[in-house]
């Protein structure tokens, strides 16, 4: 099948590859625009995507934004009959969504209607989800309310952070992408309209949204801090200074102690919850890099008795 193929991060890698290896002829890749990074932001850093698409001898278009006559013109000339997306990160006018002759699937990161938005993976470690999954969307105008194609499950574990999850989530939708287009070409497949009133909403995180609330149950602050890494960084204050936290756990879920009060400080720190205590094996201070809790106790960077906030 003749597919166009919309996607920007490293999540939507194994999708595009899998379209390749399974003979599709993509006709063309749409991502974003190389963007600056590290202090100097002197260096444009192509997306994921783009450096997969241009490996692989592929027509790649990084519009600023997917709009406009221009683009709708490129697009059609691609002639594809199918578009595939795969967390792009900008929103299709249903115009551009009409233009492939079989419209557009996506491969969204939840079990539809759970977790309609922008990070479904990171939402359902949050909330301490014991499964998640995958789901093949028809794309429609409405925040992922398509009907549905083909699901496909998976646990969540207790050491899972959102970088493990949408690593194995990433393969998962690959295969069930390819599945998909290919029930469709069979004519063996057919969509199922969601029942919105079970929708549930996993919106785009915010600087604050990953702020730690030390008033939480351990289970809780432990769920938050996996669920924000390696991005944007589960983060408290100490001693005036921010610092981001990563490779916790529950140690004990009910003593009580005060709130946020670090109670050991060796390879670990274990700081008091609401209820409980977390362990915290990583930290990333403020302006330097993530590195052992070790590392910053032996630089005098905490000890016992710190109260974080």
């Amino acid at each position: 099948m003749r597919v166009v193929f919309f996607g920007t991060p490293a999540f939507a890698v194994p999708t595009l590859e899998a379209l390749l290896d399974a003979g599709h002829d993509v006709a063309g890749v749409v991502t974003q625009p190389d963007r600056p990074q590290g202090r100097s932001r002197s260096q444009l850093v192509p997306p994921p995507v783009k450096t997969a698409a241009c490996a692989a001898g592929l027509t790649v278009l990084q519009p600023e934004k997917p709009i406009g006559d221009l683009f709708a013109a490129t697009l059609r000339a691609l002639d594809a009959e199918l578009g595939v997306v795969v967390a792009y990160g900008h929103i299709l006018k249903p115009h551009v969504l009409e233009i492939p002759v079989r419209g557009m699937l996506n491969v969204h990161a939840s079990l539809l209607p759970a977790l309609r938005g922008a990070a479904p993976i990171q939402w359902a470690i949050h909330n301490g989800d014991g499964e998640t999954g995958i789901t093949i969307m028809q794309m429609e105008a409405g925040l992922d309310s398509g009907p549905t194609f083909l699901q496909r499950r998976t646990p969540i574990h207790p050491d899972d952070t959102a970088a493990t999850l949408g690593a194995r989530l990433s393969d998962l939708g690959a295969e069930a992408l390819v599945d998909t287009i290919a029930l469709l070409g069979e004519g063996r497949i057919a969509p199922t309209p969601q029942d919105h009133t079970l929708a549930t909403y996993a919106p785009k995180i915010g600087r604050e949204t990953a702020r730690i609330a030390w008033d939480e149950r351990a289970e809780a602050v432990d769920c938050h801090v996996r669920a924000f890494d390696p991005a944007p960084g589960a983060w408290a204050v100490v001693d005036g200074a921010e610092v981001k936290l990563f490779g916790s756990s529950v140690v004990d879920r009910d003593a009580v102690n005060p709130l946020g009060t670090v109670l050991s400080a060796t390879s670990e720190l274990h700081v008091a919850c609401g209820s409980g205590t977390v362990a915290i094996r990583e930290v990333q201070p403020a302006g330097r890099k993530r590195q052992p809790v070790s590392d910053w106790v032996r630089g005098r960077g905490i000890a016992v008795g710190a109260r974080f906030s």
